[in-house]
C-alpha cells in the first residue's frame, strides 16, 4: 500500500495513537505508522526542514522503524524558512485584537514568497549551493525591505540548511512522476490525506480565518499533480461535535459547561500551538456545504464516545437570518453574517452508556444509533466508520 499526503499545508497537528504509542504529526503522513507503507509529502506542502527532521526522530524514537527509507518528498515543496516564521510571528502582533490566531509556524509568508515568485523550494535546496545562497540571500534582502526590523543570521542559517541539504538525500523525488506512475501501473493502492478542513480552505472556508492553501478536493490535484479523472473515491472525517482552533465565526460553538466537559474529556488541545479547542454542536449546515464542495461518497464519524455521559445531544441542521426571520439556503460568505445567524437544533436524548471501543455497530446503546442515523438522514450522505476511542482499532465498520 503506498500512502500519499496532498497538497494542503504543514502544521496541522494529526494525533495517532498506534500499536499503543501515540504519535504526534504535522508533516509525515499518518500512514508512516505502517511498516508496510511508502509514504510522500506532495508538492502541495510547505516543508520546515528542521521541524520535519525532529518529528522523525521522534517517530524513530517511539519504535518506527526505517521511517527515512519509507519517505519520499517532492522536490517541488516549499522551505519554511526562520524568516517566514519571524514575519507570521510580527504579523500577528501587529494585528492585535484582530489576529487571525494562526499557528505564527510561517506557513502564510511561505505561500506569500510562493505566489510572489521569490520562494525556494527543495529542488533549489538539492540543486547547485551556490545558486540556492545566492536566491536565499536575495530572499532575506527582498524580507528585510519590508520589516527592517527583523533579525536574522544569514550565514548560521545557511550553514543549517546545508546540513539539512546532507540529510534529506535518499528521500527527495519527482513525486507527480511517481504517483502517477503508480496510478497508472496499478501497482498500489493510494490514499491521499488531506490537511486541514474544507471551512479552512483559502477559497471556500470562513475567510479571513483560513488557512493559506486549498485543503478540500482541488487540492489533491493541484497538490500532487493528479488529473480530477483520476481521483477515486472521496471521504469525509467529522468529529460527533465540532471544534475550532483560534478566532473565527463559530455558529454552533458552546461557551458553557457542557462544551468545557467536552474539551476536556476529548483531550482539544491544538498539536501545534496547545491552544484549547473551542467546541460546539456537531454543524451539518456547514458539512452538507463542504459535500457540496468535495461530493463524498461516505463519512467516518469519529469521538462518539466522548459524548456518552450527556443527558442530551444536539445538532445544528439550518441558519436563520435574525433580520428577515427565514431559514438560509446557502453558507454565507460573509463572516459578519456567520456570527449573527441563530441556529436550529434537532436535539436527541443522551444514551448515557459507554460506547469506548465498541466494534460492532449492534453493540452500540439505541439512542447512539438514533443520533447517527440522524446526522445520515440531515446530511444525506452514508456513514461508514465510527470511531469509539482514540486508538485506530476502536472503530466500528459499517456496510452502508
Amino acid at each position: 500500500m503506498q500512502v500519499i499526503q496532498s497538497s494542503f499545508k504543514r502544521f496541522l497537528g494529526h494525533t495517532v495513537v498506534a500499536g499503543g504509542q501515540e504519535y504526534f504529526f504535522h508533516l509525515l503522513p499518518s500512514g508512516i505508522v505502517n511498516p508496510n507503507v511508502l509514504a510522500v509529502i506532495g508538492n502541495g506542502v510547505v516543508v520546515n526542514l528542521q521541524a520535519l527532521f525532529q518529528e522523525i526522530d521522534e517517530a524513530l524514537s517511539k519504535g518506527l522503524l526505517d521511517v527515512s527509507s519509507r519517505l519520499r518528498i517532492s522536490d517541488r515543496c516549499h522551505l519554511v524558512f526562520d524568516i517566514h516564521q519571524e514575519i507570521d510571528r510580527m504579523e500577528e502582533e501587529l494585528r492585535g485584537e484582530n489576529s487571525l490566531g494562526t499557528t505564527k509556524k510561517g506557513i502564510g509568508p511561505t505561500y506569500s514568497s510562493k505566489v510572489t515568485r521569490n520562494g525556494l523550494r527543495v529542488c533549489d535546496l538539492m540543486g547547485d549551493w551556490v545558486q540556492f545562497t545566492a536566491k536565499y540571500k536575495e530572499l532575506v534582502k527582498y524580507v528585510k525591505r519590508r520589516y527592517p526590523k527583523l533579525e536574522i543570521s544569514v550565514e548560521e542559517s545557511l550553514e543549517q540548511l546545508r546540513t539539512y541539504r546532507q540529510k534529506l538525500s535518499g528521500m527527495v523525488c519527482d513525486s507527480v512522476i511517481l504517483i502517477n506512475k503508480l496510478v497508472e501501473n496499478k501497482q498500489a493502492n493510494i490514499l491521499v490525506e488531506g490537511a486541514q478542513s474544507c471551512m479552512l480552505d483559502i477559497d471556500f472556508g470562513t475567510y479571513p480565518h483560513v488557512t493559506s492553501s486549498n485543503c478540500s478536493v482541488g487540492g489533491v490535484c493541484t497538490g500532487l499533480g493528479l488529473s480530477p479523472s483520476r481521483v477515486g473515491r472521496v471521504y469525509g472525517v467529522i468529529k460527533a461535535y465540532t471544534t475550532r482552533v483560534g478566532s473565527g465565526p463559530f455558529p454552533s460553538e458552546l461557551l458553557d459547561g457542557i462544551g468545557e466537559f467536552i474539551q476536556k474529556k476529548g483531550c482539544e488541545w491544538g498539536v501545534t500551538t496547545k491552544r484549547k479547542r473551542r467546541i460546539g454542536w456537531l454543524d451539518t449546515v456547514v458539512i452538507r456545504y463542504a459535500h457540496i464542495i468535495n461530493d463524498f461518497n461516505a463519512l467516518a464519524l469519529t469521538k462518539i464516545d466522548v459524548l456518552d455521559d450527556l443527558e442530551e445531544v444536539k445538532i445544528a441542521k439550518a441558519y436563520i437570518d435574525p433580520e428577515t426571520g427565514r431559514e438560509l439556503d446557502s453558507f454565507p460568505s460573509d463572516s459578519s453574517v456567520l456570527n449573527r445567524v441563530v441556529v436550529v437544533y434537532e436535539t436527541l436524548p443522551g444514551w448515557k452508556t459507554s460506547t469506548h471501543g465498541c466494534r460492532v455497530y449492534e453493540e452500540l446503546p439505541t439512542a447512539a444509533k438514533v443520533f447517527v442515523e440522524t446526522v445520515e438522514k440531515l446530511l444525506n450522505i452514508p456513514i461508514r466508520w465510527i470511531g469509539t476511542g482514540a486508538s485506530r482499532d476502536s472503530i466500528i465498520i459499517r456496510s452502508v
